[in-house]
Parts: structure tokens; sequence; C-alpha cells
């Protein structure tokens, strides 16, 4: 078991990037980096850890200049496996972590997260497990079978969390923080109770009157959001029928 990190190369600038390498270096960890994957980086320390698009992680595995120095390679990506840094004499070890956490321009704050780990072997997640909780992560094993899945359910909390709220945005008039407070209770509550139980509102009180009118108004003011509006209808029509299964 991997008990102290050697020294660590981020490549890529990004935002990921920026904020892993400034994070490990102020959890202990030497780190060198980031770097920029465009110039064939340098990296001799025995951890490289490429914070790079999916569709760049082979590229930036083959572009690195001394890659016999490099006894553990890994990728920051939720959805790829680790086949990308197979096969290509580039490190004894391949692994993966993936913050399960946005990243804005502001950075983040990886503390309390999930991180999704993999290793090509016990020392390669070992290692992946250890940078986790170094961070304050809380890592989880997500084999290669579960990979698209696992990054797909992060989408799904995440991204089409915030196309839901520019949605309502746009069909409400209104503004952010006029929704915020809801949003904010909203999310408490699904994370106490579980959604069937956190479900409010007239389609879990059974009101299809209601639900009509909205459906109108939402035909009226923003029509292509109608279909989306339909199927989220339908989806949280099932939510609301869990109990009654139960």
């Amino acid at each position: 078991m991997t008990t102290v990190i050697p020294r660590c190369t981020v490549v890529g600038h990004g935002r990921l990037g920026v904020a892993l390498a400034a994070a490990l270096r102020a959890a202990g960890v030497a780190v060198d980096g980031p770097l920029d994957r465009a110039s064939a980086p340098d990296a001799d320390a025995p951890v490289v850890l490429l914070a790079v698009p999916d569709g760049e992680i082979a590229n930036a595995a083959q572009a690195l200049r001394n890659p016999g120095a490099v006894t553990f390679l890994g990728h920051c990506s939720g959805a790829t496996t680790l086949a990308p840094l197979r096969g290509r004499g580039r490190a004894q070890h391949a692994f993966s972590l993936h913050p399960l956490m946005t990243v804005t321009r502001a950075g983040a704050d990886f503390a309390g997260a999930t991180a999704a780990v993999a290793g090509s072997t016990a020392e390669a997640l070992a290692l992946a497990t250890h940078l986790a909780r170094t961070l304050d992560m809380n890592p989880i094993d997500v084999p290669d079978r579960d990979r698209a899945a696992y990054h797909a359910a992060a989408s799904m909390a995440s991204n089409f969390l915030l196309t839901l709220e520019w949605a309502a945005q746009r069909v409400g008039h209104l503004d952010r923080a006029a929704l915020a407070p809801l949003v904010r209770a909203t999310v408490d509550n699904w994370l106490e109770q579980g959604p069937a139980q956190a479900l409010t509102g007239p389609i879990a009180r059974g009101d299809e009157a209601t639900v009509r009118r909205q459906r109108a108004a939402v035909v009226t003011r923003t029509p292509d959001l109608a279909e989306l509006f339909d199927a989220l209808t339908e989806a949280t029509r099932t939510l609301a029928a869990e109990p009654a299964r139960a």
C-alpha cells in the first residue's frame, strides 16, 4: 500500500489541471506544473497525472519526452477507461482519478467530494486512492464497465441541473437569486429524505389541472421547451408513484 505520494507532474493547463496542481501542492505533495500538454512536456516525476480532454489522453501519453522516469501514469477522465494508457511502454502502472466535482474558473474545493479511482495494478489503485484521500476526497472504485454510466450520472446531476435552471428562468422570467433558495432547499431535502419523499408540487399531489395550466404557459411563452416539460412531467409522475410500488 502506497503511504507517501512521490513527486507528481500534472499535465494540462485547463481548469482541472490548475485546480488539482494547487490542491496537491497545498496538501504537501511535491508538484511540477501544471504543464502545457501541447509542448511535449518533459515529465521526469514518478507520478504523471494527465488533466486533459478525453480525446487527448492517448496523445498526451505519447507526447511525454521522458517516459522512462514515470512509474505511475494517470488521467482524470470520468468516462474513459485505462485503455489509452496501456500498451504504450510508458509506465509500469496506469491509474485514473476523477473528482466528482465541478471546477470553474475560480477553482474548486475538492474536500468532501467523491472521486472515482481505478488502477491497472494493486499499486496503481492504492496510489489513486491515496491521492484522493490526500485531497480529502472519498474514493470509490469504478470499474471499466461502469465508467460511462458513472459519468452520465455526473452529467445529469450537475450539467442537466443547470439546463433545468436555465429553462426555469426563461419560463418564469425569474432571475437566479429568486430561484436559488428553492433549489438549495430541494437539494437539501433530496439529500436528507431521498427523491420520492422530497418531491412536492402538483404532480406529487395529483393536481393534473395545474399541470395542464403549467404546460399551456410553457407552450405560449417558450414553445421550444414544451418537449422538455413533457418529458420531465412523465418522469416526475414515475417518481411520484414510487412509494406506492414500494
